[in-house]
């Protein structure tokens, strides 16, 4: 076997000629292993993790640590990994990207590195791309690891904190990205760090990580609290933009999915609600409304990004076609949609925590993941994610056919040559899949079988556990399966008997997805394990695709176009045609997640800071709370100095600063012209002495039973107010640098710099609600002793 692996892999691959020879090794020693008994096989987790305390690298034991992996799999499972799948181990143990075919076993490939990375004892995460498969493979995978004594645990969203913790406590824990992404963030909203779930960010193998590293990479975690500020606004801004012309009051990019307002549209804003400047800082929450109303009315479409249903707008997920249950748009777009379609507006979600997929996934030490269909973006994956993609070959011969893809004029040719291809093969008794883009897609294509009598079942699950069966039902003889691209991923379909002999599972693919990624996932749902099978894109140049091409490039194709007497197109060649449109539009989704990147990359450094701001004081004692709380005072009270007494003498104001220390000091020690004979340094010394004073005041409270655990609490929340707000003026801050992005200027340096004076006035805010909101707590609850001498003179 591994003599033919040699020659599959391409110079790319330095290194792998030294995994090829750690393959040979984990085989040599097959023997020893299988010569032990449960136990004896057992106690090598505790052999492992003691070499590792004594400073023996990871990588001295992965050999040994593989083939025990593979014996107990052997023993619990009656699974032996294969000579490719020790390679695909190896290739994730290193942090890279294992490129593995459907139905090559990728979940029992990821038992080997998460446990030799388990042996540290930091937790090992396992990310799969629903719920569904993280239950299956936790309870089918996770039998290995608990047989060699291991802790597994399963990380879903219905489980409760406790659970949660468990779960993450376990030495390998398995859960979907989003969950792991949302825990991250609902544990820099505790108040305790009893209430924290997640460990830290060790090591992560992520199944299907194309799926969830680039394909849902557009659409930012976020946590949130209600807020029900703007409803009214929405139905205003909403019954303007239906008046909307497009090319007149606003332009439309489909391909990124933005869309901008003309001078037209502005100047009718601000004729509408009587102001100057729509763009005016003072406006920045009716320009937010208007935007996202705009985005509503243009950009989403009912019944395709999402239904309403019992008098409410419910998301639908695009790669599945499923209802998102408990899912909202943010920023204010789900209200934008309620007022649209006429609906009650829902409270606003007010964002408290947020971050991207991508800067999620980087804070983990070690990162790696499979999938069948890395190779189209290989260069992203490097450049966002640092990973390389190494192609692993497939245990036994592809025996798939795969077909040139037929290309017709319009919809209707299209539609005839798969209802006469599907009636071809079922009389056959072949089982056929046909893939389409959606749910819409499906249902269409269903009613033209319906027309020609072919029996079919339509996928159409309302959870992943019944996609999953549905599905694995497939190559039964004579199945006839619609279903999207995506669904049931991560599921095998086995071939029923006789079907082999028929040429196995035949794939139709309906449109060409955005991405070649799909398409390829499509295709390697038949041909599994040496499988014969075959597939065939049948598509028309009325598909989805073509309408987010660039027009005048597809009018100068149309009027070219040569067809045969059934509508097929001939020429020009249309294959090179489909590919140009579908490398275009990938090339503006990678463009466009690269622009979130770059625009998140300021808050995600920010985020950094205030996370690492309220873990402090989380740990803290509550005799240090009192230490922390004074540093933040001197901060504002240094700062205020600094504002009012800045270089430039013109500037000097010394009736300011005496009005905003009186807040924190006691004014009876202040005198305006005394304070206007001073030097700067002289205030400044004044202002140092004054604060010692108040210092020691504050120190005196320490005996005060609660108050320290009162003050985290106030502390935390003061950090929390501000954040919120932040966030809000940094969202509102990235729709100016959207329009701004078609000026002169670079909208990074724009956003940086705003960003970075935002986050200056933001620890600003925090350093003075903390300070004041305290003094004005300890003023009402307690007596300075200051206060009482005075009251005896």
């Amino acid at each position: 076997m591994l003599s033919k692996v040699k020659g599959l892999f391409n110079e790319s691959s330095k290194d792998i000629k030294k995994i090829i020879k750690l393959v040979e090794k984990v085989n040599e020693i097959e023997p020893k292993y299988e010569s032990l008994s449960d136990t004896e096989l057992r106690e090598m987790t505790n052999e492992f993790k003691g070499l590792l305390k004594k400073g023996t690298r990871l990588e001295d034991v992965q050999v040994d640590a593989f083939a025990v992996v593979r014996e107990a799999s052997k023993r619990v499972l009656g699974l032996r990994h294969y000579d490719v799948q020790l390679i695909g181990g190896f290739v994730l143990n290193e942090g890279s990207v294992a490129q593995m075919n459907t139905g090559e076993g990728k979940t029992l490939v990821a038992t080997l590195p998460s446990y030799l990375h388990a042996l540290e004892g930091k937790g090992v995460h396992i990310v799969t791309a629903n719920e569904y498969l993280a239950r299956r493979d936790k309870e089918l995978m996770g039998q290995v690891h608990e047989f060699l004594g291991l802790k597994v645990g399963l990380n879903i969203s219905q489980v409760s904190p406790a659970e949660k913790k468990e779960a993450y406590q376990a030495d390998i824990t398995y859960g979907t990205g989003t969950e792991f992404g949302f825990d991250f963030l609902r544990d820099n909203t505790v108040y305790s760090m009893e209430n924290k779930v997640q460990r830290g960010h060790h090591y992560a193998v992520v199944d299907e990580i194309d799926s969830i590293l680039i394909d849902e990479a557009r659409t930012p975690l976020i946590i949130a609290n209600k807020s029900s500020a703007g409803a009214e606004l929405f139905y205003i801004t909403a019954q303007i933009i239906r008046a909307f012309k497009e090319d007149q009051d606003y332009e439309v990019f489909q391909e990124t999915k933005h869309t901008y307002l003309t001078d037209q549209g502005a100047g009718k804003i601000e004729k509408a609600f009587g102001i100057e400047n729509l763009y005016d800082a003072e406006h920045q929450e009716l320009l937010h409304n208007v935007m996202q109303s705009l985005k509503a009315y243009v950009l989403m479409k009912k019944d395709v990004d999402y239904i309403v249903k019992d008098g409410q707008v419910m998301i639908i997920d695009k790669f599945t076609g499923r209802i998102m249950e408990g899912r909202t748009f943010s920023e204010g777009l789900h209200q934008a949609i309620e007022a649209k379609e006429g609906l009650e507006i829902s409270e606003e979600n007010e964002t408290q925590a947020t971050i991207t997929i991508q800067n999620y996934f980087k804070m983990y030490g070690t990162l790696s993941g499979m999938t069948g269909s890395a190779t189209p973006s290989k260069t992203e994956f490097m450049d966002t994610y640092n990973l390389r993609v190494i192609p692993i070959p497939t245990n036994k011969d592809v025996n798939r056919i795969d077909h040139p893809d037929l290309i017709y004029k319009d919809f209707s040719g299209k539609v005839k040559k798969i209802v006469s291809e599907v009636e071809r093969l079922h009389k056959e008794g072949r089982p056929v899949l046909i893939g389409t883009t959606s749910i819409e897609q499906s249902e269409i294509l269903s009613s033209y079988l319906n027309e020609a009598n072919i029996r079919h079942q339509i996928l159409n699950a309302k959870t992943e556990e019944d996609e999953a069966r549905i599905i694995s039902m497939a190559g039964q003889k004579g199945q006839v399966m619609l279903a999207t691209n995506m669904a049931g991923r991560g599921t095998d379909i086995l071939l029923g008997e006789g079907v082999k002999e028929l040429g196995g599972l035949h794939i139709i693919g309906t449109e060409r997805h955005e991405s070649n990624r799909i398409d390829m996932q499509l295709r390697g749902r038949s041909g599994r394990q040496g499988d014969p099978g075959s597939t065939q894109f049948i598509i028309s140049l009325e598909d989805d695709l073509f309408t987010y091409y660039d027009e005048e490039e597809k009018e100068r194709y149309m009027k070219k176009v040569k067809t045969d007497d059934t509508g097929l197109v001939i020429a020009p060649d249309p294959e090179k045609y489909v590919k140009k449109v579908q490398e275009t539009i990938e090339n503006l989704h990678y463009t466009s997640r690269n622009h979130l990147l770059k625009l998140e990359y300021s808050l995600d450094q920010q985020s950094k800071v205030i996370y690492s701001m309220r873990d402090r004081i989380l740990e803290l004692s509550p005799e240090e709370m009192f230490s922390e709380l004074l540093g933040y005072m001197e901060k504002y009270v240094l700062g205020l100095f600094e504002k009012h007494y800045p270089e430039d003498a013109e500037f000097w104001n010394p009736r300011a600063l005496i009005e905003e220390l009186s807040f924190v000091f006691l004014p009876g020690h202040w005198d305006l012209e005394e304070l206007k004979e001073m030097e700067p340094e002289q205030v400044k010394e004044k202002v140092v002495s004054e604060f010692i004073r108040v210092k020691e005041f504050v120190q005196s409270l320490k005996d005060e039973e609660t108050l320290g655990s009162q003050l985290r609490l106030f502390m935390l929340q003061q950090i929390d107010t501000n954040w919120i707000g932040h966030l809000e003026n940094m969202n509102h801050l990235k729709e100016g640098i959207n329009l701004s992005g078609y000026g002169q200027q670079d909208p990074y340096i724009l956003f940086e710099k705003e960003g970075v004076h935002e986050f200056d006035h933001l620890l600003d805010g925090i350093e003075s609600g903390i300070t004041l909101r305290f003094m004005e707590f300890v003023k009402s609850e307690f007596v300075f002793e200051e206060d009482v001498e005075e009251g005896r003179e």
